[in-house]
């Protein structure tokens, strides 16, 4: 299923944001960063990523359920395996 950028553009941004915030966690690990703080802004990244995918997923059913698709047309073993790849 192919989904507009249109349809993504918060999700774009997102990402965006997760790209900077992981160039600073790059920055803070080169420079010898407390451990702790290091871990918790990784923590960070990986939830934005994660929860940038999980949007992803969301907007294509929402667009399965806006288009009128049936079961039939949609593969759910596909959608199945794409969500739970995130997990």
């Amino acid at each position: 299923m192919e989904l507009p950028p249109d349809e993504l553009k918060a999700i774009i941004a997102r990402m965006k944001r997760a790209h900077g915030h992981l160039g600073s966690v790059i920055r803070m690990m080169e420079e010898g960063s407390d451990c702790e703080a290091v871990l918790t802004q990784m923590a960070a990244v990986n939830k934005a990523l994660s929860r940038a995918g999980y949007a992803v997923v969301a907007t294509g059913l929402r667009r399965c359920v806006a288009n009128g698709d049936d079961a039939d047309s949609v593969d759910v073993k596909q959608m199945e395996k794409l969500f739970l790849a995130l997990a």
